[in-house]
């Protein structure tokens, strides 16, 4: 069945008016950091909520909620702080292939971040010489500092995605749009004020990716970066200011309709 222009458009609209609410979180990993007023709270939870974002949502969250106890429910604080010891906390965390070894990396290289810069936004943006024009070179550069340190683990590479390696990287966009989105309905934050809404890339599960093909906006079959952009490209032409609204659509579509 093909659907016109007009038609996926005004389904797509009442499908995002429809999900995009607050009855949205309770159920989502984009609960992480609502628990979280503080800028920097909201960026390190939700960091960890979107690259934890594997499986059924009901156990994303109370693995979120797991590694929050570990770090004392100030993960800001906890990983600013922390003294040697207190690693031991985290010492047996495990999410799917996510472990220990992962987490104790990222908690290490958020310190060393966050010792320099008060956003994590600015990972994203490359130097001023050379600061990023689209969102493909802000992931890359997101990837290329994250693991710039020394001893960066090799197995943690596989858990933050890179367009560099054609992967739709999925949950980082999901992370992006919770982060720089500004949203009326109070799902997503928009503290994020450098990277332009019209540049997010829609997150790309298998829920959307479905629901999109169904719709006539993905003709590319493989699941990839190209395929990403295939799709936020026909996003664009129903919103070209903010494209990735309809995330919420086309998730609600597939997961709470199954259409």
């Amino acid at each position: 069945m093909s659907y016109s222009h007009a038609h996926v458009k005004a389904l797509l609209d009442d499908r995002y008016q429809r999900y995009n609410t607050p009855d949205f979180i309770p159920n989502d990993p984009v609960s992480i950091p609502h628990l979280f007023s503080r800028r920097q709270d909201v960026e390190i939870a939700g960091f960890f909520a979107s690259i934890l974002a594997w499986g059924q949502r009901k156990t994303i969250i109370n693995k979120c909620r797991e590694l929050l106890q570990r770090m004392d429910h100030a993960p800001y604080q906890f990983i600013l702080q922390h003294q040697e010891n207190d690693l031991k906390q985290l010492l047996g965390f495990k999410h799917r292939t996510f472990n220990d070894t992962d987490l104790l990396y990222l908690v290490y290289f958020f310190r060393w971040f966050y010792e320099q810069h008060e956003s994590l936004e600015v990972a994203f943006l490359g130097s001023p010489e050379r600061e990023a024009v689209n969102q493909k070179q802000r992931l890359e550069n997101f990837y290329q500092l994250v693991f710039s340190l020394p001893d960066a683990p090799h197995r943690t590479r596989k858990h933050i995605s890179t367009p560099a390696r054609k992967s739709a990287c999925k949950r980082i966009n999901m992370y992006l749009r919770w982060m720089v989105r500004k949203d009326s309905h109070g799902v997503d934050f928009g503290i994020w004020g450098r990277i332009p809404t019209a540049d997010l890339v829609c997150p790309c599960d298998v829920h959307v990716q479905r629901v999109a093909r169904k719709l006539g906006l993905l003709q590319r079959t493989q699941s990839d970066w190209a395929m990403a952009e295939e799709l936020t490209q026909h996003l664009r032409a129903f919103d070209p200011v903010d494209p990735v609204k309809y995330d919420y659509a086309l998730f609600g579509l597939g997961v709470e309709e199954k259409f």
